[in-house]
């Protein structure tokens, strides 16, 4: 399937996707999306390959309906790529707690110390290798105004994700 640039420009708003989070998916930089939604320039047939994985109908139904779960859920909820740590998705409870939009933004950088210390064993507790693929952790405060994560546990579940990619669910315990 070929996509024109509006095409694939109406596809990505639907979906409520950056181009930055594009350009990552696909090892690309914002300005190649960019080029490529105005029809600048075109994918290569590798990356039109890419895109339409990435925009296949039936994988994105899976995507959509974990998103409208964690948007509808009543419990203090969000979903983040577990490799980039954009934010995905949140639940009202979430976003309340929020002092701006983060939909997009990469949240590494609110990380408490606790949650700093228990991304850095994810690799020896055999995260990425599906060994583990649910794990409670103790956050500890951030400190942070506008982002602020309060000391409590929080359970993170690994679950896959139509890109290929693997989300994290983050959800407050208590």
């Amino acid at each position: 399937m070929h996509y024109s640039g509006r095409a694939l420009k109406r596809l990505r708003l639907m979906r409520g996707i950056k181009q930055s989070h594009v350009a990552e998916l696909l090892g690309v930089t914002q300005a190649t999306i960019s080029r490529w939604e105005t029809g600048v320039l075109m994918p290569a047939e590798d990356q039109r390959a890419a895109l339409e994985r990435l925009f296949a109908p039936p994988a994105f139904a899976a995507d959509a309906a974990i998103k409208r779960l964690v948007e509808t859920s009543a419990a203090r909820v969000h979903l983040i790529c577990d490799h980039s740590h954009r934010l995905l998705a949140a639940s009202p409870a979430r976003r309340k707690e929020w002092r701006r939009d983060m939909l997009g933004t990469p949240m590494f950088r609110y990380a408490s110390e606790g949650i700093q210390q228990a991304e850095a064993k994810l690799q020896d507790l055999g995260w990425y290798d599906g060994e583990t693929t649910s794990l409670v952790v103790e956050t500890g405060p951030n400190g942070c105004d506008d982002v602020p994560i309060l000391a409590g546990s929080v359970l993170w579940e690994r679950i896959p994700l139509s890109d290929g990619a693997m989300g994290r669910l983050v959800t407050t315990l208590g």
